[in-house]
């Protein structure tokens, strides 16, 4: 019977992903942490990356995981229809395929199929809620969403989701044996992600962390700290950049934009903030926020999918609605009360480490490798 000490890992990138895009969206060390954390209970790992050959300049930075590119240039679609003979040695023998996201486990799958290797379809979010939220949900961009996910799931050994919300929703709309789907939620380096000192806390100083979008609800943010002696700091990049920075400049409004930032260098700009806030209109399983509760930061979520299952109201967190009159009473109320804001920002630390650490979550996808190799 073979064990993890045999087993090969595959880790399919999200389609169009590659390591470059990692390092310059400050995510690299975020996401290679639990492939790192794993390596020594496993034979070998690779990526299977959509960078060119100069993603292999970052071995070093992936300590002895194995890195498949397309150092060759081809287009796209031609890397895609020839990875499985282009590497044909890392398809053989004892080989668990995995994808990162939805997008680009198809490709996944079928080097699966050809070669007889056990698949994980992970999601860390469902990709036909966002093109539903964005589209509406006959549209036919959520058609063909929705009949992805169906052919992935449907040819995967195992589904890995983040959330049982998220579990409920696939095995509702996918009609798939409970078995099969399995929560393994998102991870945190709380030795990196920790408390600060309180000394070099910007009282007045809130702070955003994630992805510039419409769905991030952050003209409601803005219109929410109008008037507000406070200074809202805005990490992330996205499509609303420059929408943003804009809008902020034009009501002179206390913000700033920080643009991309390593994910090392967050805990820093965390730990000077007295307040972190997701005024999302939904999320799926929000790193961002894990992170800020990690660091025993006092946050703010909106009452929605994806946040409320991770805040305990006034206990881990404060919950309130997307609404910018909303969003500013939640502001005004934590930031006026010292001892809620203690109470939370150390609840919210214990949640972390009790549910939501890097060995936690590696221990759980090592459970996972070992009981597909028993199959």
């Amino acid at each position: 019977m073979a064990t993890l000490q045999d087993a090969h890992l595959v880790l399919f990138f999200t389609r169009g992903i590659s390591l470059k895009t990692w390092d310059h969206i400050g995510l690299l060390d975020r996401e290679v942490a639990l492939y790192e954390a794993m390596r020594p209970c496993l034979g070998k790992i690779t990526f299977v990356t959509y960078g060119d050959a100069r993603d292999l300049r970052y071995a070093d930075r992936v300590n002895g995981i194995r890195i498949v590119c397309n150092r060759w240039r081809l287009p796209q679609q031609l890397y895609v229809k020839l990875l499985s003979r282009l590497y044909p040695r890392h398809w053989k023998g004892c080989v668990v395929l995995k994808s990162n996201q939805v997008q680009g486990a198809d490709i996944a799958l079928q080097v699966a199929r050809r070669f007889r290797n056990k698949f994980v379809a992970r999601c860390g979010y469902l990709h036909s809620d966002v093109i539903e939220h964005r589209h509406g949900s006959n549209s036919d961009q959520a058609r063909r969403a929705r009949a992805l996910e169906k052919k992935v799931f449907d040819g995967a050994d195992r589904v890995v989701v983040t959330t049982p919300v998220m579990r409920e929703r696939v095995l509702q709309r996918y009609r798939l044996p409970e078995e099969r789907v399995v929560v393994i939620p998102n991870y945190v380096d709380t030795e990196v992600f920790r408390p600060g000192s309180d000394r070099y806390r910007l009282p007045k100083r809130i702070c955003y962390v994630g992805r510039l979008g419409e769905e991030k609800n952050l003209f409601g943010l803005l219109e929410a700290v109008k008037g507000l002696e406070v200074e809202l700091v805005i990490v992330g990049g996205g499509p609303l950049s420059i929408k943003l920075r804009k809008e902020a400049a034009l009501h002179k409004l206390p913000v700033r934009l920080m643009g991309n930032v390593p994910n090392r260098k967050l805990p820093e700009i965390l730990n000077s903030a007295a307040l972190f806030i997701l005024p999302s209109y939904y999320e799926g399983h929000p790193k961002a926020l894990l992170e800020a509760m990690a660091c025993g930061l006092p946050v703010i979520g909106t009452d929605v999918s994806g946040i409320r299952e991770l805040i305990s109201h006034r206990e881990t967190g404060y919950l309130c609605g997307t609404s910018s009159e909303e969003i500013r009473q939640a502001i005004q109320e934590v930031l006026s009360d010292l001892q809620l804001r203690t109470r939370m920002g150390r609840n919210a630390r214990d949640f972390i480490i009790n549910n939501f650490t890097l060995e936690r979550v590696s221990k759980m996808e090592l459970a996972l490798l070992e009981e597909l190799l028993k199959e």
